[in-house]
């Protein structure tokens, strides 16, 4: 088949600025060949380069005694005791959802997986955060039962349990839904792999699934801008196939404990050519492959489509010449394929040949680490104005208004799609806050959350930033975990806009300056750029995956509350109405800054919670809704009604930070405030769980009436 002729059009149909195009003119002598050109593509994409963001991720801190593994491998690792490591990291599948709800999803969170069980870990939860459009837009719907599905699907046959996650909606997100997908698992830390290649004259082995056409160009097309053309992109959409996958995965950790596997990395975005690149520019090595040995399961595919394709459940390994067959016989056991496609060199070469022709022949080192890197122009956001006036409302109309609203009523028709409990670990499923796994055949448990407050970010990216850990901490702290690091997943808009890029950069200082402060170091991550339709972005989302860890000995913090319990505040009284739920689900109002984040009172009230675990029963971060939501949560979980003293708008909806409710027995709540003085930590009562209904003030409603619309709203606004 001849190769299309390069026209300029062609070039920018490849993401190339002209200048871009330039450079790999530059770097080769001579014109690139098209299978050359679709490389270049991938690997200089904002998806696989990271050429805008890399200057500032560089600033995030990154180690800790906990670390074993940072940013720039598969996954990140932690230690957590007894020669165990959990293996964790998450990671957008944005525009292929929005082009193919269903495939795009489920595929985000196939990739999720492969990326942990390549580094040898078996996985163990999933979660997921999603940011759709306003219901009331024509495409919502369809998008969020599609994506919805597609992580079930996916997730439920491949048999992990999805423990965690958030759901939101925004008009901003119309033209552009999110999904993030995280994946964590366990591992031994002395059986870890990585996938820098090494030694000279080795196999580069194909595993796994056929190589077909899905997908190609699909990184590439993550890293535009969408417009009237969407359709069109449809085929970079990549199709998943999860019982597949689960073959893989028992295949690759069945694989690693032969000794055959001296290096081994997983086919994401940019499938065959992504993986061999980064094994050898990480192992100072060259590549040959040889595409006619490629599995493919469709006919006449060029060098083109086998190096850009995007097929699922696949992966690349270099490996031990003498233990070949007992690798081979791993796969064919498994029923997959298994082919040596080519070998390292000592060369700084990624030589590609196609019956015999030369189709690719490039200096290796020049597609991966010294890919374009910008430093793009940014403006610091603008000081956000002060907020107005807020008029008091009732505050049951003011619940009713948050319960009511489909991002903030119960999200059980989500997760009870979803598996929570197979592998008969799962200690807490969705819908209570963090997440609890028991580490199989082993005392301890791992907790799990994801966080981030979009409309705060975009007041105000800094503390926005700061705050999306402060929660995720707080998340944690209130199973009686500690946090241990961090993944985070940083969604923006054009970064080609200065404005945009300011977003991204606050975010970051102030992500950077809460992960160091709360000991949370990010240990992976994932950056999508340019989350705009027709020049329209998303609201800046740095979402943040965290992980904690219930000792071995330590009780989790896992009640709950019931007839009786005093309600005690933990943090300051409630004031803080600027960019809150109550604002804009009863006044329609996005105004004023985010809440300001004491990162030294976050911490001080975390280890206050973590140390006194033994009076507390139940225990909820304050965030979005304040006090109020809070305590009717905690209530209408238990069947339990709660009765709050105070009526006042500020103190039930405000959403100042470092504040925990808690509900214990009154001697244990004597006892509570009694280490709390002698801790400096502010704690006074709120009020008490008690009766059948929910009381603030004197403002009154049934518990039950206000149960049927929380977990009724939901369904009614998308299902």
């Amino acid at each position: 088949m001849q190769d299309p002729i390069i026209t300029e059009d062609v070039i920018a149909s490849h993401g190339f600025t002209p200048e871009e195009y330039a450079e790999v003119i530059n770097i080769l002598g001579r014109d690139p060949t098209f299978t050359e050109m679709g490389i270049f593509s991938a690997m200089w994409n904002e998806h696989c380069s990271y050429k805008s963001s890399k200057k500032w991720l560089r600033t995030l801190p990154t180690d800790g005694p906990q670390v074993i593994c940072g940013p720039g491998e598969n996954a990140g690792i932690i230690d957590i005791g007894d020669g165990d490591a959990v293996v964790f990291k998450m990671e957008s599948h944005n525009h292929p959802s929005y082009i193919e709800p269903y495939q795009g999803a489920a595929t985000g969170v196939g990739g999720i997986l492969r990326d942990v069980f390549t580094m040898g870990a078996r996985p163990i939860a999933a979660m997921n955060s999603l940011s759709f459009g306003e219901t009331s837009h024509p495409k919502t719907r369809q998008l969020v039962n599609g994506v919805v599905e597609g992580i079930g699907g996916y997730g439920n046959c491949f048999g992990v349990p999805t423990v965690g996650g958030e759901v939101r909606f925004h008009p901003a997100y119309n033209g552009n839904c999110l999904v993030n997908a995280f994946a964590a698992g366990l591992a031994k830390t002395d059986g870890i792999f990585y996938s820098a290649a090494s030694g000279v004259g080795m196999p580069v082995v194909y595993l796994g699934a056929k190589t077909g056409r899905d997908g190609v160009g699909g990184a590439t097309m993550a890293s535009a801008e969408f417009d009237d053309t969407i359709e069109e992109k449809r085929p970079t959409v990549q199709v998943g196939d999860p019982f597949t996958e689960k073959r893989l995965m028992e295949a690759t950790l069945e694989l690693m404990q032969t000794g055959a596997v001296i290096s081994i990395q997983d086919m994401g975005a940019a499938g065959l050519t992504c993986s061999a690149v980064e094994m050898g520019d990480k192992g100072g090595l060259g590549v040959k492959l040889n595409l006619e040995d490629v599995p493919q399961r469709e006919a006449d595919m060029t060098a083109y489509e086998m190096m850009l394709s995007e097929s699922q459940e696949r992966m690349l390994m270099v490996l031990k010449p003498e233990l070949e067959a007992e690798a081979r016989a791993v796969f064919d056991k498994w029923d997959l394929d298994f082919a040596i496609v080519g070998e390292t060199i000592a060369e700084d070469r990624f030589l590609i040949m196609h019956n015999g022709e030369v189709k690719a022949d490039l200096p290796l080192s020049k597609l991966s680490s010294t890919a374009p890197e910008y430093d793009r122009p940014w403006v610091e956001t603008p000081a956000a104005e002060p907020l107005g006036d807020v008029p008091q409302v009732d505050p049951i109309d003011g619940l009713k208004a948050l319960i009511s609203s489909p991002n903030y009523a119960g999200k059980q028709w989500v997760y009870d799609q979803y598996d929570s409990m197979v592998m008969a670990d799962t200690a807490r499923g969705p819908g209570k806050g963090s997440g609890l796994l028991r580490v199989h055949g082993t005392d301890k448990k791992l907790a799990f959350t994801s966080d981030v407050t979009p409309r705060y970010v975009k007041a105000n990216p800094f503390e926005g930033g700061k705050q999306a850990v402060a929660e995720a901490y707080r998340n944690l702290t209130a199973v009686g975990a500690l946090p241990l690091a961090t993944t985070d997943n940083l969604n923006f808009g054009n970064p080609e806009k200065p404005e945009i890029m300011g977003q991204f950069v606050g975010a970051i200082k102030g992500i950077g300056e809460a992960v160091a402060a709360l000991d949370m170091p990010i240990v992976s991550g994932n950056v999508s750029l340019y989350n705009e339709t027709d020049g329209k972005g998303i609201l800046p989302t740095p979402t943040i995956g965290a992980v904690g860890l219930v000792a071995a000995g330590e009780e989790p913090i896992d009640g709950e509350v019931r007839e009786g319990h005093v309600a005690l505040l933990i943090g300051a009284t409630g004031a803080h109405l600027g960019q809150s739920a109550l604002l804009a689900e009863v006044f329609n109002r996005e105004e004023g800054d985010a809440p300001a984040v004491d990162l030294a009172e976050e911490k001080k009230n975390g280890e206050f919670i973590r140390a006194n675990r033994d009076l507390i029963k139940v225990c909820t971060d304050l965030a979005d809704g304040g006090l109020a939501l809070a305590a009717f949560e905690l209530a209408e979980a238990a069947g339990v009604g709660v009765h709050l003293d105070s009526d006042a708008t500020p103190e039930l909806f405000g959403e100042d930070q470092a504040r925990y409710l808690v509900a214990c027995n009154f001697d244990q709540a004597e006892a509570l405030v009694t280490r709390a003085g002698a801790a400096g930590v502010t704690i006074h009562s709120v009020g008490k769980f008690t009766g059948d209904s929910v009381k603030f003030g004197s403002s009154e409603a049934p518990l039950a009436e206000l149960a049927e619309i929380f977990r009724g709203s939901f369904a009614a606004a998308v299902a």
